[in-house]
């Protein structure tokens, strides 16, 4: 249904009564369903769009490098074209690019007036494309090299695969941290029947960005690594979902893909073995509580992207109540290096006492925001200095090291090895590795209420201490005029109670960030 929907949108631009009409009937479904669809997903336009549709990031990597300013700015040069229309949007997954911008499916280079002004005139284009260093992940020297952990896999038993990655310790990345040998096997226990590989590229959080390098420089691990979980859990089908902005990258995905399917890596007897495994991509219709797994599972079923209650969890009861292995795409790509090279391997990678490696996206208040591949135990000022520094010379005041969703630490925790022991240690988390870094010119209620408005406009709203808490966060804190101490402990016991109550993780963790920059920084805080 939803796949229908974004078809029907990319002919017309929009959504037509009359089209939702003949899609009801033709599937035979009631129209408030399709019409539930629409209006819940936000890339789906219910109004014929403009001639011209620009988009500008507002949240946090953005706000931080003057995304209203630049909003503004354009506003008043475009305000006598009616032909074009300027949308504040939740993020575009372009924090390096910040504050970024997008014609259609084309992300401009940043929201200053002269970049969108020459897009608007002359055409959006892509920007050039750099494939990273990732030869330190990369386990092919040569294209012809690829699937050889596949080929090696297929000649034992799928069991010794969840063995090896227990034995390497390797923990999923997207930000929950389970490990990966143990949820292979959990799946790979579970009564027989169908069961799924699923691939979650929905990387929506301010700051999150490393993935979509892997899909557009790594995307042969991506798909090895969801081949080999297949094998192991005796899955013939697996789906890559992908957010809609990452079309790009969407392309260079699917052009791996049909190389796997020449190459014999996909498909029906795999290598000529009996396994088979093929992948589909299945395009996100937006909203960043799609990253949670059970909303992303609901998406793919053709319904509005609102959590389950847990338990059930995916590996008992996932994909059409089917056990579902779930992963972000950094650690499909990390489960075909370890399974290629082994578990000794993956634990020389890391510095002395840690294993392993990670790839960190940073953004905010540096000199070259971007994507890093470092060894666990890296600190946080080894990234920083690989960045060039803070930009301009400023000072670092607060870093978030696991992204939007992250507590903030002050800056005396560059020193901090990066692991996710040590940043739990440190009062914050690793989460997705997204590190976002803040110099002391910012302002911090700025920074913090840019954070809570995120986490309230994402909100499903499915669980009222999530969709009200978030909206009365954001009000109290907006009609003081900042953070006190009163106003502290007011949001202190609002997110004591939406951590209790929220079904996921967004209402879990939503007022987080706010409530430590008031904690560490209550100076700065205090607005006026």
């Amino acid at each position: 249904m939803i796949a229908e929907l974004l078809q029907l949108q990319k002919r017309s631009g929009w959504l037509e009564e009359e089209a939702l009409h003949a899609l009801a009937a033709r599937r035979g479904v009631p129209l408030h369903v399709i019409q539930g669809l629409a209006s819940f997903y936000t890339h789906f336009r219910r109004q014929p769009p403009r001639a011209v549709e620009i988009e500008i990031c507002r949240d946090l990597s953005c706000q931080l490098a003057g995304g209203q300013a630049a909003c503004e700015a354009l506003r008043s040069a475009l305000k006598e074209n009616p032909d074009v229309a300027i949308r504040e949007v939740s993020c575009l997954g372009r924090c390096d690019q910040a504050p970024a911008a997008s014609l259609g499916e084309v992300v401009i280079g940043t929201a200053q007036t002269s970049d969108v002004m020459d897009a608007v005139t002359n055409g959006a284009k892509p920007k050039a494309h750099t494939p990273g260093d990732w030869a330190d992940a990369d386990p092919y020297a040569q294209a012809s090299d690829r699937y050889g952990a596949l080929r090696c896999a297929l000649e034992g038993e799928p069991s010794h695969l969840p063995e090896v990655l227990e034995a390497a310790g390797l923990r999923g990345m997207g930000g929950a941290a389970f490990p990966t040998g143990r949820k292979w096997s959990l799946v790979a226990a579970a009564p027989e029947g169908p069961r799924h590989v699923i691939a979650n590229a929905d990387e929506s959080e301010p700051g999150a960005f490393k993935d979509r390098e892997i899909i557009r420089d790594l995307p042969h691990l991506l798909i090895e690594g969801m081949a080999l979980a297949g094998y192991a859990i005796g899955a013939r089908t697996g789906t890559v979902f992908i957010r809609h902005e990452y079309a790009d990258e969407r392309r260079a995905l699917e052009a791996a893909l049909e190389e796997a399917r020449e190459a014999g890596a996909l498909g029906p007897a795999i290598f000529g073995s009996d396994f088979e495994f093929d992948i589909e991509v299945f395009v996100s219709p937006g909203g960043y509580i799609l990253g949670e797994e059970t909303a992303l599972l609901e998406a793919l079923e053709g319904k509005r992207g609102m959590p389950r209650l847990k338990p059930p969890f995916p590996v008992e009861v996932g994909l059409w109540g089917k056990p579902t292995l779930m992963h972000n795409v950094e650690t499909f790509a990390h489960a075909t290096g370890i399974l290629y090279h082994g578990a000794d391997w993956w634990h020389d990678l890391g510095r002395p006492g840690f294993s392993g490696h990670k790839f960190m996206s940073v953004s905010g208040d540096v000199e070259r925001a971007g994507v890093h591949l470092v060894p666990f135990g890296s600190s946080l000022a080894d990234l920083l200095e690989r960045c060039g520094g803070i930009r301009e010379g400023r000072e670092l005041l607060a870093v978030a090291p696991g992204g939007a969703s992250s507590r903030f630490l002050a800056a005396d925790a560059l020193a901090t090895p990066i692991d996710f022991q040590t940043f739990a240690d440190a009062g914050s988390m690793l989460g997705a590795g997204a590190v976002v870094f803040v110099s002391g010119s910012q302002n911090l209620l700025e920074v913090g209420l840019s954070v809570t408005r995120f986490f309230r406009n994402e909100s499903c709203g499915k669980c009222v201490p999530c969709r009200v808490g978030t909206e009365k966060a954001v009000q109290l804190v907006e009609a003081r005029g900042g953070v006190d101490e009163p106003t502290r402990q007011r949001l202190a016991e609002l997110n004591s109670t939406l951590a209790r109550t929220s079904i996921c993780g967004l209402g879990q963790i939503a007022l987080d960030p706010l409530l430590s920059l008031a904690e560490r920084f209550p100076e700065r805080m205090r607005g006026g």
